[in-house]
């Protein structure tokens, strides 16, 4: 059981606090800008869902940190209990150790999410047991892959707040885990009618200025389609922990129906684009 079809999960990004990088304002073709703009959860978190900044804690030596370049991993999250930046045993090449500021906004801060790099990368597929296949010269293209991925599913999640945007007009991703032998229910069913199993699972917690929005992504490769930008499907959609949730489906259905049929929203009037994006990222 579990999504496995001996493509290599998607490492997750891991923040880095020592680094800021601003987000960009929206353009202005951008969704207005409805709601303040100010908003900034008090709580901030690292790669293990643990909250960096409480103020109940007593700031204490790092327990962590004699781990440091170990794989050791953290089986709330499927993340090593520290980055390790260091060569893999049999490692023939050297790998940057860089890590690029994605576009994806952290909460609880003015920054963004930053990329793994290409050494943790080809570590992490290393250490799951997916890499018999990769190599040193593959990796430039893999972190392309998983970086392009990942903006692409915020693109889609930042869609689906924009049925939000009059109650908060800039959501920010809190945390998120991996879950990659874990089956959403969507995935068992479209498996049960003959599709094909994700290759990975995030679950992302979506900081909607002040109120905590679960997301749940399916990420899928077609071998038929490989080399073509529609190997990859991209499948993103609220959790259902609450009614909300389940309504917000149901409106994103009927705007995705309706930008499939050329029509205008049927509540505004206007251009179904947010019904429509959603789709288009997922290619």
């Amino acid at each position: 059981m579990g999504a496995q079809s001996g493509k290599p999960a998607l490492p997750a990004m891991q923040p880095q606090a020592a680094e800021t990088v601003v987000s960009q304002a929206p353009s202005a073709d951008q969704c207005p800008v409805i709601g303040s703009a100010a908003y900034k959860n008090p709580a901030v978190y690292n790669v293990y869902g643990q909250q960096m900044n409480n103020p109940s804690s007593q700031p204490i030596h790092n327990p962590l940190s004699v781990l440091k370049n170990s794989d050791l991993v953290d089986s709330r999250n499927n993340m090593p209990l520290e980055p390790n930046q260091m060569p893999c045993p049999g490692q023939r090449k050297h790998l940057s150790t860089e890590r690029i500021p994605s576009v994806i906004p952290k909460g609880g801060t003015e920054s963004t999410w930053l990329f793994p790099s290409p050494q943790m990368v080809f570590n992490a597929l290393k250490r799951k047991g997916k890499g018999d296949d990769v190599t040193e010269d593959d990796m430039n293209g893999f972190i392309s892959a998983h970086n392009s991925m990942n903006e692409a599913t915020w693109h889609q999640v930042a869609m689906w707040e924009r049925l939000h945007a009059h109650e908060c007009s800039q959501s920010t991703l809190l945390r998120f885990v991996g879950k990659p032998d874990d089956l959403s229910p969507l995935a068992r069913f479209r498996s049960m009618m003959g599709g094909p199993m994700p290759f990975d699972r995030h679950d992302w917690t979506v900081d909607r200025c002040g109120k905590e929005v679960r997301y749940v992504i399916d990420f899928y490769f077609y071998d038929h389609k490989a080399g073509t930008p529609e190997a990859f499907e991209i499948i993103s959609r609220p959790a259902l922990d609450s009614f909300e949730a389940g309504l917000d489906r149901v409106k994103m259905a009927i705007y995705s129906k309706y930008a499939d049929w050329g029509l205008p929203c049927p509540i505004t009037g206007n251009p179904g684009s947010i019904g429509a994006a959603p789709e288009t990222a997922q290619k």
